[in-house]
């Protein structure tokens, strides 16, 4: 395990503006104020929101002259509801910019809120296919200063949320530019109270948005290259980070490897999340859990057309083995020292609805990014073989 000498903090523009570094959620007021943002609206999880550190971003916000509100109906996976209570609550309060404070599914549901509060078409007008997009009304989405307080989805340095949709249990990627927040704030110290089980899974996220963003079959060298930095910070740090929760230095690390996942997936993602989202959506798993259980079977599925690119990867981080047996190997060590479910249905898959979880799989947005092309068989014989752990 190697560590920079440097200092780890900074002012970054990549993708966008990121204050990193300890302490530096002191300066959320002035972030506001850089977006021009009066009235804020604090977005987080109902489990976020009893923690101190809600309380006192708020009174520091007030005291500097910032009214805070605050909105924390957000579910682990969050659905079409939340961003409409969401919506409801900031223009009830007069509020004139968003804060999202938390984790994956309460960066979502805040960044879905932002993109909403001046639309007049249905949210689901703009799921990310074809130019849906270009439906939006730019000049309604209100500024965003995103605060991570989990270090696997990256969604602060992210352009789109995740939202289910109720009717159909299916997840929806909503995206457009200006979802992008314009300041994140990456404070090592937010995180530093993570229990060891969701820093594990989170990190296993952060782990599979690099893998697959490396995978993906398009051309895109630079998040290649954030990709594979990425998996060498998860490799060397996640383990101490799962540890020693209070380890600073594992914890920074670990939040850079979450960012750089979400800012080289702009080239891709693939059967991992295409399995994982519909399991999500219906049983309600953890994401990030779910992303570590299908990944070796997706390896191995992936076996022949990445075997070259696995190879370098290999070599890159030290593994032992060659090739897509080294990856799958790793993976595998991963999730018995971070005790994650080997079989899916630990997870509490139902094996009996594989054909309709199939069929939302191979339809997911991410499926066209997987490197070997994957329909309904394909990804039946997938859930299969994780339905009971066979590789």
């Amino acid at each position: 395990m190697s560590d920079e000498n440097s200092p780890l903090i900074g002012n970054w523009n990549y993708p966008t503006s990121v204050r990193f570094g300890v302490g530096r959620i002191k300066e959320l007021a002035k972030a506001c104020r850089a977006l021009d943002i009066k009235r804020p609206l604090l977005v987080t999880d109902p489990g976020i929101k009893l923690l101190p550190m809600i309380g006192d971003a708020i009174a520091a916000n007030e005291q500097d002259g910032l009214p805070t509100g605050l909105f924390a109906e957000v579910r682990p996976n969050p659905i079409g509801a939340n961003v409409e209570s969401g919506i409801r609550v900031y223009r009830d309060g007069g509020h004139d910019g968003v804060i999202a404070w938390g984790g994956g599914s309460a960066m979502d549901t805040a960044k879905a809120i932002a993109l909403m509060v001046g639309q007049t078409r249905p949210m689901w007008d703009f799921e990310d296919v074809g130019s849906n997009w270009k439906n939006v009304n730019p000049d309604g989405i209100a500024p965003i200063v995103a605060v991570p307080t989990t270090s696997g989805t990256g969604s602060e340095v992210g352009r789109a949320s995740v939202i289910t949709h109720e009717a159909t249990h299916t997840k929806k990627i909503i995206f457009h530019p200006k979802m992008m927040p314009g300041i994140v704030i990456c404070d090592p110290e937010l995180v530093a109270g993570l229990p060891a089980n969701i820093t594990a899974w989170t990190g296993m996220d952060a782990l599979a948005h690099c893998l697959e963003a490396y995978c993906a079959p398009f051309y895109h060298p630079m998040a290649e290259g954030v990709a594979v930095e990425g998996m060498r910070l998860v490799k060397e740090w996640l383990p101490e980070a799962v540890a020693n929760g209070k380890n600073l230095t594992a914890r920074a690390h670990m939040m850079s490897a979450a960012a750089m996942g979400a800012t080289a997936f702009q080239k891709g993602l693939g059967a991992i999340h295409s399995l994982s989202h519909p399991v999500g959506s219906i049983f309600d798993t953890h994401h990030g859990r779910t992303n570590a259980v299908f990944m070796p079977y997706v390896l191995a599925f992936n076996r022949k057309t990445i075997n070259d690119k696995m190879a370098r990867l290999a070599k890159w981080l030290g593994l032992k083995g060659r090739g897509t047996t080294a990856i799958i190997d790793w993976s595998l060590q991963l999730r018995e020292q971070f005790k994650i479910s080997h079989p899916a249905a630990e997870l509490g898959v139902d094996g009996n609805r594989l054909d309709e979880l199939s069929k939302m799989a191979a339809e997911d947005p991410t499926a066209g990014g997987n490197p070997r092309k994957a329909g309904v068989r394909q990804m039946r014989a997938m859930y299969e073989a994780a339905m009971v752990g066979k590789i």
